[in-house]
């Protein structure tokens, strides 16, 4: 598999295996996707590869991207992701991805933003100790001291205090592909993937350059 596709979260489950040991899987509903676009510069090694998921109403776009899609005689997507890689010899505009590009047992990387804790306290978000319990004390949850008064006179930058928690970047890397089912386009992976049920998220290989 070198090209990324993108894809949404089903949810967890688990699964047993021949040894009746469960297995924590995920199941993922990934393409069809469609190229739209392959960009190769003479000086670069690598070209960049545009794909576009789910397809959408062209009432709903506005004139720049229904006439993108126009110009190039391809369906209209609701997302679109790029990504740089060396193989793209064989690729060409509106070719279709399915899942039928994995193999069963092959490891893949998956990309999402966590699920969004909200405004959250130090004790939450950094595991801080909370202060004493006891009657009188005024200081249960609070942060305590954060610097010095005159030398330095202010606050370090990234200084570890309350704020928003989670709905970040993430990837979890080398997770196995347990099982796939080409007429629904789903995908067994073993292990968790970042996100809650449904959202959006984007599967590479290692063949793929991150560049």
């Amino acid at each position: 598999m070198p090209i990324g596709m993108l894809g949404k979260k089903i949810g967890m489950t688990q699964i047993f295996n021949n040894k009746g040991v469960a297995i924590p899987v995920t199941l993922l509903n990934i393409g069809p996707c469609t190229i739209t676009q392959i960009s190769k510069q003479p000086e670069k090694v690598y070209a960049n590869i545009q794909i576009g998921y789910e397809y959408i109403n062209p009432k709903n776009l506005d004139k720049a991207l229904l006439g993108y899609f126009q110009k190039k005689n391809i369906p209209c997507f609701k997302y679109l992701k790029e990504y740089k890689t060396n193989h793209w010899e064989n690729l060409n505009i509106g070719k279709i991805i399915s899942v039928k590009s994995f193999e069963v047992g092959s490891y893949i990387n998956v990309v999402g933003l966590s699920i969004g804790k909200g405004f959250s306290g130090y004790q939450k978000k950094h595991n801080f100790t909370r202060g004493p319990m006891s009657h009188g004390s005024k200081n249960h949850r609070q942060p305590g001291s954060i610097g010095a008064g005159t030398t330095p006179g202010r606050v370090f930058p990234g200084k570890r205090m309350a704020g928003r928690m989670g709905h970040n970047k993430v990837c979890i890397k080398n997770l196995e592909i347990i099982k796939i089912d080409s007429s629904t386009n789903t995908i067994i992976i073993k292990g968790s993937v970042p996100g809650k049920t449904g959202n959006l998220i984007y599967i590479y290989n290692n063949m793929i350059n991150q560049i």
